[in-house]
């Protein structure tokens, strides 16, 4: 049987547009709202036999509130932005727009000085890879939207340019089913309460 990772994105502590690379605010009064919606789908998983998250304060507080009493992994924290740390992306963009346009076009630009994208998305798919694989498994991880970008990214073996394609929402849930190099994306069923399945 193949391991299933479900990746749940950590609820939201700012609005999108406020968003700041690498934030590590606590969740606000609004995400602990959407965890208490999300909770009744989510709940579920605290079932897995390993359940982890990254080192942020919202993705700590999503898997406890979540009830996973999740082990944090550094592997999993957010792509190091250098200097751009605590920006939003506008911020970024008026300060130093032709280092912005040059991380956004090459994967394997740092120009912020910290960590490139193509460099981040094998970080979080070597954490993927290493995980313990027994006969089958399942292990629950709540962590940042770009992280589960860079987790779908590597697992389907596309162009790096597709993490910017991809719209990973508070609180929403992916899973991933394989192991070592040889991932599937998987959708659930969605059960309901007179399902019989």
């Amino acid at each position: 049987m193949p391991l299933r990772v479900t990746f749940v994105a950590a609820a939201r502590s700012s609005t999108l547009h406020a968003e700041r690379f690498e934030d590590d605010l606590p969740l606000d009064q609004a995400g602990w709202n959407g965890v208490l919606d999300a909770s009744p789908a989510l709940l579920p998983l605290a079932a897995a036999e390993l359940r982890y998250c990254a080192p942020t304060p919202r993705s700590r507080a999503t898997g406890d509130a979540l009830g996973y009493a999740p082990l944090v992994q550094l592997a999993l924290r957010d792509c190091d932005m250098g200097r751009w740390r605590g920006m939003t992306l506008g911020e970024a963009m008026a300060r130093e727009p032709s280092a912005v346009d040059a991380w956004l076009a090459d994967p394997r630009g740092a120009p912020h000085g910290g960590e490139s994208l193509l460099a981040f998305i094998h970080r979080v798919g070597e954490w993927l890879d290493t995980r313990p694989v027994g006969d089958g498994g399942q292990i629950v991880a709540v962590a940042e939207p770009a992280v589960i970008r860079a987790a779908l990214v590597y697992a389907l073996k596309v162009p790096p340019s597709t993490y910017w394609s991809l719209d990973v929402r508070p609180l929403s849930a992916v899973a991933l089913a394989g192991r070592d190099g040889r991932w599937h994306l998987r959708f659930e069923t969605a059960r309901t309460r007179h399902s019989r399945i």
